[in-house]
């Protein structure tokens, strides 16, 4: 159902079964999936790819040109996967000449007045709360939950299955399978709930628990921790996917709490 007083430009390609509320605006270069429900006042600008299934709720504006003085009208795209649910003003920029794409996965829940700068990577299965602000080239990992009001500095990552305090602003890589909170944003532990939740046993969360003392308890520098744990604790997925992370960032992991 197309509601009469929605705008669409007739370039854009609408799936099956999409319903497009009262004065919703649809821009040339749009592609929408089938079973979308776009509602009233919301704006699907040029340049965004959007799966099905996705809910789009009012005033949210999904592929605006990026709030970013390097940009010079390149183009670039906002892709959105499958069953995401982006609520009330929800802004996502596209891209820039620098990653040439904005991309958000599939069952995500981007609560009202969250904003995703250019260029950001957002996985699957994750939650944003209200008002949250994620500056561009940000990249947010599968099944993390942020908390409302939380800041996130430009090139920052925030690692699968975290869990990060609401009102926190993070300016440093979050690992993964960790819970962040204070002020300033500091390591508190794993996110033994939401880990639990996720179906982690009990031998998995130990050894997450033991190679994060490397890094937080131990007295040791990150690199001196990575060694460390190259050496003392045996190979695994789970090891190794935190040590990957690690050993890729660029501005370096965050401190452990005082």
């Amino acid at each position: 159902m197309i509601h009469p007083s929605a705008v669409i430009d007739p370039e854009a390609k609408i799936g099956e079964n999409v319903e497009i509320g009262p004065f919703v605006t649809i821009e040339k270069d749009v592609v929408i999936g089938d079973g979308c429900k776009i509602m009233s006042g919301a704006v699907i600008c040029s340049g965004t790819r959007m799966g099905k299934n996705n809910r789009i709720f009012p005033h949210a504006v999904i592929g605006m040109v990026p709030q970013d003085l390097k940009f010079k009208g390149e183009y670039t795209t906002c892709e959105i996967g499958d069953n995401n649910s982006i609520r009330e003003f929800v802004t996502i920029n596209r891209g820039t000449a620098s990653k040439g794409k904005t991309v958000v996965g599939s069952n995500n829940l981007l609560m009202a007045y969250v904003h995703l700068g250019h260029d950001c990577v957002f996985g699957n299965n994750i939650i944003v709360s209200n008002a949250c602000q994620f500056a561009g080239e940000v990249e947010v990992m599968d099944c993390a939950v942020v908390g409302g009001g939380s800041l996130v500095h430009q090139f920052t990552r925030i690692g699968s299955y975290v869990m990060v305090q609401g009102g926190s602003r993070i300016g440093k890589d979050i690992p993964p399978y960790v819970m962040v909170g204070r002020e300033p944003a500091s390591f508190e532990g794993l996110n033994l709930v939401g880990l639990k939740r996720r179906g982690f046993d009990a031998k998995q969360i130990g050894e997450a628990q033991e190679i994060y003392k490397y890094f937080y308890q131990k007295p040791l520098n990150t690199t001196q921790a990575v060694e460390a744990i190259e050496a003392e604790v045996p190979q695994s997925e789970l090891r190794d996917s935190i040590l990957a992370f690690v050993k890729s960032s660029s501005r370096g992991i965050i401190r452990g709490a005082k």
